[in-house]
């Protein structure tokens, strides 16, 4: 099988046109139309059909999405795998939106100097969707929190750095106990959907502490902001972004339930 013509298939239902994915490959409509009854005729049976104006897949072709990627994505390994120097062929990496603005540039800047030719394509989502796309083959690799859950014998396992939980406060009220704060203070929630957010609700259960919630959202840096602004106080795992610190924000420890962040 030709993979180029799974990948126009592939960006023909993406585009629901012909035209479209002729356009953007380059190439005539009525070649990717040929391509087209040329997959039809391997897999042999209808993978396309016409809705109005747009081009939608089959059941048939609905199946072949679900399976396409993965496949075009074990052709690319297999390809790297019998080049001559294995540094060519694409890389599919899952990562935490915190990983993405804080670990991640730096790692990648030191793959592309030893791997120039390698294609990196990065989603964002859940340490637990991610868990999942590594483990169906959706992706080849994942940087996210360690799983509340055993790892699967077939997953092998980096730690890229601990993330204590600490407590992010006006400076005015550094002198107080951290405790006393999240006790006191208004608090600045961590998503609980979040793993970082779960964590951070495990700590308060565990402390017994019913804290005042004032907001609850998921970016790092926005709840930094809040505190900044005199808005509360916010117990988040101390990742490498570049957070206010120092001028009207202050972390303070806290009694250490570590965040760890790593490669699956």
């Amino acid at each position: 099988m030709e993979t180029g013509y799974l990948q126009s298939f592939m960006l023909v239902v993406e585009t629901g046109s012909m035209a479209e994915a002729a356009r953007r490959l380059h190439i005539t409509a009525a070649a990717v139309a040929q391509q087209m009854r040329i997959l039809e005729k391997e897999f042999k049976t209808p993978l396309l059909t016409r809705a109005g104006r747009t081009v939608v897949p089959t059941p048939a072709g609905h199946r072949l999405t679900q399976s396409a990627p993965a496949l075009l994505r074990e052709l690319t390994h297999a390809r790297t795998l019998v080049s001559n120097d294995g540094t060519s062929g694409e890389l599919v990496i899952g990562t935490i939106n915190t990983a993405l603005h804080s670990l991640l540039p730096d790692i990648l800047a030191d793959f592309v100097k030893q791997c120039p030719h390698v294609k990196v394509f990065l989603q964002s989502a859940t340490t637990d969707q991610l868990y999942e796309a590594v483990q169906h083959g959706d992706i080849d690799a994942a940087v996210c929190l360690y799983p509340a859950f055993p790892l699967a014998k077939t997953f092998d396992w980096t730690l890229l750095r601990e993330e204590p939980l600490i407590l992010l406060a006006p400076k005015r009220l550094a002198h107080l106990d951290a405790h006393e704060l999240l006790r006191n203070q208004p608090l600045i929630r961590y998503d609980r959907n979040l793993g970082g957010g779960q964590m951070v609700d495990k700590y308060l259960r565990a402390a017994h502490i019913v804290p005042q919630e004032r907001f609850e959202l998921s970016s790092l840096v926005a709840i930094a902001m809040m505190v900044d602004r005199g808005l509360g106080v916010a117990l988040v795992p101390d990742t490498a972004l570049n957070l206010p610190d120092g001028q009207s924000v202050v972390r303070l420890p806290c009694p250490m339930q570590r965040s760890r962040a790593g490669l699956a």
